[in-house]
């Protein structure tokens, strides 16, 4: 091969010489010729046939010298493939490639560079807040999708971010994807201001101070780090990622950093009058999809140089209008060499008025596209219907499916998993409850805050939360809910890919629950048969912020006022020095159109006429039975109650209280076994005199149904109640033998 390789060098180079000289010796003859004309008188010269001859001449001369440069082209072409295998930046930038990268698409027989099949990718992104840890979601799908190599990810996160990505990760266990977060709050370094690395650059960019993080990356990302592919949230991949990764063979010795060419004319300075945007190599590069060779980067003192050109620049430009985009364009200015023009089809830009179109010539060629208008899916584009699709088919695509084993590659180490395949694999399949045991060890995706939430920053010490789950079919109840209570909410919501978007499409078209800022929105992603309802209270309940918590169930409509008054009864039980359950008397209608009661008196009359109930009294009374409702209606200050087989109220405890028990999916004991183990750690059951909740009514679950159909299930749930007594006897010794007696007497 390279003895051939020679031979055609060799061949090249005589051709090129050859040309040049017939090229001189027809300029030599036509300079004798054109001499001879000076010097013969007028009527001598034959004018009319010598300027035919000239342009003739001229014509050819042209011609020789066209052949001559795509010599030169195809001759640089071989001698940068010959010498390190890379293509050399000048001769992308000095050899006429049409703008936009169209040429890349076009390149005959490149050189192919490959990616072993286990080979560890690392991909870093910045992600802040609520909105960009959904984005990344997408993204990561799409990844996830197309992917044969292990994928070690990195995010520079805010706090926000970093819970969501954290929990979510965690709970996705995807095999052979490593994590690693970095809180950009960490880069501060001991100063005083948060990011001092960038904050001193004034920024207009609507990403704010993140907008600039990824200048910063040689520092933040691990100093053995010698690669890594940078990229933006609203990016969605159409092809494997390891595509990408093989760009890094062909990167010369100066070239640090991949990109691809700005498809705007943002940086041409054109869009109106006196735009003056930051200096850019031609069109510039976009900075949604970057290659970093890092440790080249450090090597030539990448922090020193675009910390002087940033200063140097802002002193006229005063800010940067497209966040760290300008910064890399100004370095890139100054020194061209350190750039690989990325082929365009890399970062496909979907803002308005782009010539993205010029990337592509058939739909099938796209890698990577980036929706980098604000506009997002409403962007303006003649195959927008086919991005669009795309996008959407990753957002809405069951992410359960992307937790598949790599083939041939030895997974990353990962002792939950290990630990929970190993219980799976311990299972009886013969086990007529085996299909409930593995509902419990069933580990569900978990997508925290998935909507804007305000934090508190200092709680109040007798704040409160409402705690409750649910799924598809019980959404019409959340804005009846955030109408009758004011105080912060925690949501565990279990649905589908699918659901989990039409859900926030749901949300934000709400004018009650867009106004809200205190509600917390958990997705637990449908995974099984069973409804794992325990496992979304626990998920609710843990992502609580106030020092107590009213749990509660969707259904129920708190009365009004509630909120203030829970507040005022803890701080005058004084709850903070006692272990107390707050018990909120519950009724329920059988009509759907409701006059909600403002006051107890109007509640007791309702209950007098006959349009409220006490709850469950006519099918599950000694669910609530213990509460005594004749005591409650004359009632005016709180009255203790014994706990009593069965009895499942609904409490105001504080958040640090026990866990629900996650064996009970579905319909059944999943409250009873709760409220047991309060009374097993001596909670004192205090009924409030003037709090009520109503139960809405609705439509029957799937899962009681199947309680009341099947006696295989009714069989199960003994079985499972069994053994939680029994766990519950190894926890709390003898003082839990009043259970099993109490159950066994029943």
């Amino acid at each position: 091969m390279l003895r051939s390789w020679r031979m055609k060098l060799k061949l090249l180079l005589a051709t090129v010489t050859l040309a040049i000289l017939l090229s001189w010796l027809y300029l030599f003859v036509g300079s004798l010729e054109y001499g001879r004309f000076l010097l013969l008188p007028p009527c001598l010269s034959e004018q009319p046939s010598r300027d035919v001859e000239r342009e003739a001449l001229a014509s050819r001369v042209r011609r020789v010298e066209e052949e001559n440069q795509q010599l030169r082209l195809q001759l640089g072409q071989a001698q940068a493939e010959g010498s390190d295998g890379s293509p050399q930046w000048g001769a992308s930038a000095e050899d006429g490639d049409p703008p936009g990268g169209e040429r890349s698409n076009r390149t005959a027989c490149p050189k192919q560079w490959t990616v072993h099949k286990c080979e560890l990718l690392h991909v870093a992104i910045v992600c802040a807040g609520h909105n960009a840890s959904r984005d990344v979601v997408t993204l990561v799908k799409s990844i996830l999708f197309h992917r044969k190599n292990p994928l070690h990810f990195h995010f520079i996160t805010d706090s926000v971010a970093h819970r969501i990505l954290q929990m979510l990760f965690q709970s996705w266990m995807v095999p052979s994807v490593h994590v690693s977060f970095y809180n950009a709050d960490d880069l501060k370094a001991g100063a005083c201001t948060p990011f001092p690395e960038v904050s001193w650059i004034p920024n207009k960019h609507y990403s704010g101070i993140y907008g600039l993080m990824k200048l910063t990356l040689t520092k933040a990302l691990p100093s053995n780090l010698s690669k890594v592919i940078v990229l933006d949230t609203d990016i969605t991949f159409a092809t494997d990622i390891a595509e990408l990764w093989a760009v890094f063979g062909k990167f010369s010795d100066k070239q640090v950093i991949g990109l691809v060419e700005n498809q705007s004319d943002w940086y041409l300075g054109n869009l109106w009058k006196n735009h003056k945007p930051w200096p850019a190599l031609g069109r510039g590069f976009n900075t949604g999809v970057i290659l970093l060779l890092l440790d080249r980067l450090r090597r030539l003192g990448w922090e020193q140089m675009w910390r002087l050109t940033a200063e140097r620049e802002l002193m006229s430009m005063l800010s940067t209008s497209l966040a760290d985009q300008d910064i890399f364009n100004a370095v890139i200015k100054q020194n061209p060499a350190l750039v690989y023009r990325l082929p365009c089809f890399w970062n496909v830009q979907l803002s308005d008025h782009t010539r993205s179109e010029q990337c592509y010539t058939e739909l099938s060629d796209l890698k990577v596209i980036h929706w980098n208008s604000p506009k997002k899916l409403r962007v303006k584009n003649k195959h927008v219907e086919f991005f669009r699709n795309l996008y959407l088919t990753f957002l809405e695509y069951d992410g359960n499916l992307l937790r598949r084993e790599l083939f041939g590659c030895a997974s990353l180490p990962s002792p939950p998993s290990d630990q929970l395949q190993q219980a799976l694999e311990e299972l009886d399949e013969d086990d007529p409850c085996y299909d409930f045991r593995q509902q419990h060890l069933t580990q569900h995706r978990i997508h925290l805050f998935f909507l804007q939430y305000e934090f508190l920053a200092l709680p109040n010490p007798t704040d409160v939360t409402l705690v409750a789950q649910l799924s598809m079919d019980r959404l019409q109840m959340l804005e009846a809910i955030c109408k009758h209570w004011a105080g912060p909410i925690s949501l565990a919501l279990y649905m589908s890919d699918a659901e989990a978007q039409q859900f926030l499409r749901y949300a934000q078209a709400s004018e009650v629950l867009s106004a809200r800022r205190n509600v917390a929105y958990h997705i637990v992603y449908k995974e099984g048969q069973f409804y794992p309802i325990n496992l979304l209270r626990n998920v609710a309940l843990a992502n609580t912020q106030t020092p107590y918590v009213f749990l509660t169930d969707i259904d129920f409509l708190p009365m009004y006022g509630l909120y203030d008054y829970l507040r005022n009864s803890i701080q005058q039980l004084e709850l903070t020095q006692r272990k107390a359950a707050l018990i909120v008397p519950a009724f329920e209608t059988l009509h759907y159109r409701l006059t909600f009661p403002k006051s107890k008196a109007e509640l007791l009359s309702m209950l007098d006429m006959g349009s409220l109930y006490t709850f469950r009294y006519h099918v599950w009374p000694k669910g609530h039975a213990p509460t005594d409702y004749a005591k409650w209606r004359t009632a005016t200050v709180p009255y203790r109650v014994a706990w009593q087989p069965d009895f499942e109220p609904y409490v105001v405890v504080r958040r640090d209280c026990p866990k629900y028990d996650q064996r009970f999916v579905g319909f059944g004991w999943n409250k009873v076994s709760h409220i047991m183990e309060l009374d097993a750690q001596e909670y004192e059951l205090l009924v409030l005199p003037n709090a009520f909740m109503i139960h809405m009514p609705h439509a029957p679950s799937f899962d009681i149904s199947k309680f009341r159909l099947s006696a295989g299930y009714r069989g199960c749930l003994q079985t499972l109640r069994e053994e939680f007594h029994q766990d519950l006897s190894r926890r709390y010794g003898a003082a839990a033998l009043k259970y099993l007696t109490a159950e066994r007497s029943l």
